[in-house]
């Protein structure tokens, strides 16, 4: 049996399993961090890890040539959301959607007055005025929509009463200019997200960081709980961080292996394939649903995609496709074009 959660994350039980629904890097090698942290792991098992991450947050820092004051360590970049949320209870933000639903959960929690807008609203159209915050995700998740640099700047230098709260978690999944972490050094109302999970294939080790004003870090730095980052997820990030060769990201082959799918999609009539700039992107489909879609793929072709319908703003005709290499992605087309021709 194969179990999936709302999201991302599957346990494969004695088969091989074909994951087109993850947006975590799929060629990740992570056999010499592997072979760090299990040397590290006697010691670091026996010991508290630092209460705030103080170590990581030096290099961090150093990288960026930001203050150490500027960074908050998280438990991953969901932590992330709800710790901001938690920190500015009750205000105002605007999200735009579709976009990744933990967003909404998060402000939801702590009683924040939820506005949301369609992302295809002309940003000139978003009732900025009317809110404290503003959620925005570039590349985005789930339709992979991206805001540029210029962009962003332009946005957040007309609104400067509006955090903009800018989840990075994909910024290495493009070669569009996007927002460095030393934004907030010039912009004070930039809050940005960050996250060592997809680029670096290590989504169960639950590690990122905040970026920020002081005044936002000082606000935020009351609500973080000590210890609350484990010493291994901050020894991979401290390890990732001093060895960047090791995961050098091919962006431009999984790019164009992305547009190969997407144009091998858009030959059947009975989809509607949704411009992406990304390595993941949205298909409607027209005939059938999501649902039942994915649980064809899975019991047939053993093979695993995003149902998209749980994003707010979508339908039950929506599934989100992170590709692959030409030789995977060629099974995948393969597979729903089986599918549609059994379902006609």
């Amino acid at each position: 049996m194969i179990h999936v959660n709302s999201e991302e994350h599957c346990v494969e039980n004695n088969r091989s399993l074909l994951n087109f629904s993850s947006t975590v890097w799929y060629g990740g090698d992570n056999q010499l961090l592997t072979e760090h942290l299990i040397q590290l792991l006697p010691e670091s098992i026996q010991h508290y890890p630092e209460p705030d991450g103080a170590t990581l947050r030096k290099m961090i820092a150093r990288r960026h040539e930001l203050s150490e004051q500027n960074i908050v360590i998280t438990n991953g970049p969901t932590s992330a959301f709800y710790l901001i949320a938690q920190a500015f209870a009750g205000k105002k933000v605007l999200i735009p959607v579709p976009s990744f639903s933990d967003y909404e959960d998060a402000m939801r929690r702590y009683n924040f007055d939820i506005r949301l807008v369609s992302n295809l609203t002309p940003i000139e159209e978003w009732p900025l005025d009317e809110v404290d915050f503003c959620f925005l995700c570039t590349p985005n998740n789930p339709d992979g929509r991206i805001m540029s640099h210029s962009e962003l700047i332009r946005l957040v230098s007309k609104h400067p009463n509006v955090n903009f709260i800018i989840d990075q978690a994909y910024a290495n999944y493009t070669t569009t200019n996007l927002l460095k972490p030393g934004a907030s050094k010039q912009y004070s109302n930039i809050i940005t997200v960050w996250s060592f999970s997809h680029t670096y294939s290590i989504p169960g080790l639950r590690i990122g960081y905040i970026v920020a004003n002081k005044s936002i870090t000082e606000e935020l730095s009351k609500y973080i709980i000590p210890w609350s980052v484990n010493t291994l997820a901050i020894e991979a990030a401290k390890y990732i961080l001093i060895h960047p060769a090791q995961f050098t990201l091919p962006i431009r082959k999984w790019q164009r292996a992305t547009q190969e799918l997407i144009s091998k999609l858009r030959a059947f009539d009975d989809l509607e394939v949704i411009p992406s700039e990304t390595t993941f992107f949205l298909v409607r489909l027209k005939t059938g649903t999501a649902a039942q879609l994915r649980d064809y793929l899975l019991t047939n072709h053993n093979i695993l995609v995003r149902d998209a319908s749980n994003f707010h703003g979508l339908n039950e005709s929506y599934i989100r496709i992170t590709a692959r290499d030409e030789e995977t992605n060629n099974i995948l087309v393969k597979a729903i074009e089986q599918w549609i021709a059994e379902s006609k």
